[in-house]
């Protein structure tokens, strides 16, 4: 009796992790079909990108809102493990810094399309806002407080309009093949340094 409940157990983790590892690499998908051809992407692209029939990606996500709303999140969460993950690894806090913004300016010029077809729904836009703001600031706080102990930055930074600085700069990217933003935010994050002499870590 025992081992036959252990087995039924053991069986059904192993198809909750083969469900999660699926919807994962249908999320993945969708994000790079949205990223060349927006939300709008016919279904049987994403489809064709997971290597699944289309029928797998309704099972999942009923709606398009339903499918654009998981990416979004998905995406949110890949930024905001991706914070930690590169102060444990980076060289300074402030590489580490440097690269998640990267990945922060990433997401942004490649939500397609996004805020259009939330439009319909702003309590569902509303939620997604606050959810990016609750998973990003506290990972960009956390940065942005190491580079400042290591006394590379200046200290007292708020991670708030720092973000809101960087998106204002991402403005219209995704639809001007001319405009590029990493450019000015690279100089943006350069300009958060220590001034010379003044490099005591706070």
């Amino acid at each position: 009796m025992n081992d036959s409940g252990q087995g039924t157990g053991s069986t059904a983790g192993s198809k909750r992790k083969d469900a999660r590892r699926n919807q994962q690499t249908l999320l993945d998908a969708a994000a790079a079909v949205f990223v060349t051809s927006g939300v709008e992407a016919p279904v049987r692209d994403i489809a064709a990108e997971a290597g699944v029939g289309m029928g797998t990606i309704y099972r999942h996500f009923p709606t398009r809102a339903d499918l654009i709303i998981a990416v979004y999140r998905h995406q949110v969460d890949a930024c905001a493990e991706a914070g930690p993950a590169l102060l444990a690894t980076g060289p300074t806090p402030h590489a580490a810094l440097g690269r998640w913004v990267n990945l922060f300016v990433d997401f942004l010029v490649t939500k397609h399309g996004l805020a259009a077809a939330m439009q319909t729904d702003n309590t569902g836009f509303e939620t997604l806002h606050a959810y990016f703001l609750d998973r990003l600031l506290p990972v960009c706080t956390q940065l942005l407080d190491a580079a400042a102990a290591s006394g590379e930055i200046r200290s007292g930074l708020d991670a708030y309009p720092l973000m809101r600085g960087i998106g204002n700069l991402c403005i219209g990217a995704e639809s001007d093949p001319h405009y590029d933003a990493r450019p000015l935010v690279a100089l943006l994050v350069a300009g958060l340094r220590q001034p010379p002499g003044d490099q005591t870590p706070r």
